[in-house]
């Protein structure tokens, strides 16, 4: 669509979706009015919102990528599409109720893409977001709630929180006895972390770079999102200097050479397959000792890429990748039963010879 024809298709969706908010009778606040269907009660999310969702819940839409992970994990048969279409790489590792779902675009982050007419199209009866909890997306909720009539829940997604934040979600979406199950699970793996750090005096933990991107210079600041779960397993990240409180931000190969992490977690394939040819990186400790490993990424990756529940596996990979000799348990055997109780999938050797294939570091 040309520049020219934008600002009349706005004044259209305008049009359509203040048409909507008045047939739904929400109020500006974002919450429902007292004039809302019986057959709904309150909830208060994560941002401290008063939401009233239906009783009954059978059509829910993800208003992001983590969301979507959290929704497929606990209540694949509520999900009603995607933010984005999976590749077929990645399909044959989801479960198989949600590989044929559209794609509907994403609320939230960068690249939104969904049209407000579509999401009313597509009737949810509820939208859920997880991850970042703070007024830019409270403002974003309230306003698709109030523009399309649709209740919008904020659902903290903090790695600290996962374990709450599951059980609110099953109690909301009446999917208890399998969001209790799962909660305890993550319950056990964070507390495992959480043990085996506090042992390990820190001059003993690996000094960890986060490599992103085909050239590794793109990293994740100390304690963002992204690191969160190199942090929690123990690794201490060598990467400071970006915005505060900020996520990612690219550094120059001096910059690394300086840090001389002695581990390396990279997500990006085509990095790991140059890094030891590469003379900017020869002479890093991680580089020279062979301590250089590939995140899996399907169907979603262990580290981030999103940074939703798929990463209490990578927490668990990370955990026996810095401290071999305090844990017991083949990554093997821990992802083809992650893979069957959180994502409902039996993987085949196959599939974990490719999914686990960079695990190990260089062969």
């Amino acid at each position: 669509m040309s520049d020219r024809r934008r600002p009349f298709r706005h004044l259209i969706e305008w049009a359509f979706v203040t048409a909507a908010c008045l047939l739904f009778a929400v109020s500006p606040a974002g919450a429902l009015d007292a004039n809302a269907p019986a057959d709904t009660h309150v909830v208060t999310d994560s941002a401290g919102r008063t939401v009233a969702v239906p009783n009954r819940i059978a059509r829910v839409q993800a208003a992001g990528p983590p969301a979507t992970v959290l929704l497929h994990t606990l209540a694949p048969e509520k999900l009603i599409g995607w933010v984005r279409k999976p590749s077929p790489t990645e399909l044959e590792f989801l479960n198989p109720k949600v590989r044929e779902l559209p794609e509907i675009g994403r609320l939230t982050g960068r690249g939104d893409t969904a049209n407000l007419e579509v999401v009313i199209k597509a009737k949810p009866d509820l939208i859920i977001d997880f991850g970042t909890v703070n007024p830019t997306y409270v403002s974003l909720a309230d306003r698709v709630q109030a523009q399309t009539g649709i209740p919008y829940l904020l659902i903290d997604g903090r790695l600290a929180s996962t374990v709450a934040s599951m059980k609110l979600v099953g109690s909301i979406l009446g999917v208890d006895t399998r969001a209790n199950a799962l909660a305890d699970k993550a319950a056990a793996i964070m507390g495992e972390a959480e043990q085996a750090v506090a042992a390990v005096p820190e001059a003993q933990r690996p000094r960890v770079y986060l490599a992103r991107q085909a050239n590794g210079l793109q990293t994740g600041n100390r304690g963002s999102i992204n690191t969160e779960i190199i942090e929690r397993a123990g690794g201490i990240n060598v990467a400071t200097g970006g915005r505060e409180g900020g996520g990612l931000f690219n550094v120059s190969p001096e910059q690394v050479i300086a840090w001389n992490p002695d581990t390396v977690i990279t997500v990006d394939a085509n990095f790991f397959a140059s890094v030891h040819s590469t003379p900017a990186w020869s002479d890093i400790a991680a580089v020279k000792n062979n301590r250089v490993f590939l995140s899996p990424d399907l169907p979603y990756g262990w580290i981030d890429e999103p940074p939703s529940l798929n990463r209490l596996l990578g927490l668990q990979w990370l955990l026996r990748l810095f401290y071999p000799q305090r844990f017991n348990g083949d990554i093997r055997a821990l992802a083809r039963d992650f893979y069957t109780q959180f994502y409902q999938v039996e993987l085949s050797d196959a599939q974990l010879d490719r999914l686990l294939a960079g695990t190990k570091g260089r062969n």
